[in-house]
């Protein structure tokens, strides 16, 4: 009952989290998909632990795309814009 439990909960934090960025990004101004791509990666984080727990899947390549995607979240961090604040 708890593993039901928490992968709504995640579930529901994802997708409140994806409409916060999409709400700030179009209040912002900011375009592109470049500025967008350390938040896909760190979304696609989140999605890939997910399904992985649901099919037992918890191994090696799970942790392998795992780590790529967080190089490749830090490695597009150049492409957010900065704040003129």
């Amino acid at each position: 009952m708890v593993p039901i439990v928490l992968s709504i909960v995640l579930i529901v934090a994802l997708i409140f989290s994806i409409s916060v960025v999409i709400q700030k990004r179009k209040r912002a101004g900011i375009t592109g998909f470049k500025s967008m791509l350390t938040a896909i990666c760190f979304y696609l984080i989140a999605v890939i632990n997910l399904l992985a727990y649901w099919f037992n899947f918890m191994g090696l390549l799970n942790w392998s795309i795992i780590v790529v995607l967080f190089i490749l979240g830090a490695y597009f961090t150049k492409y957010i814009p900065v704040s003129e604040k």
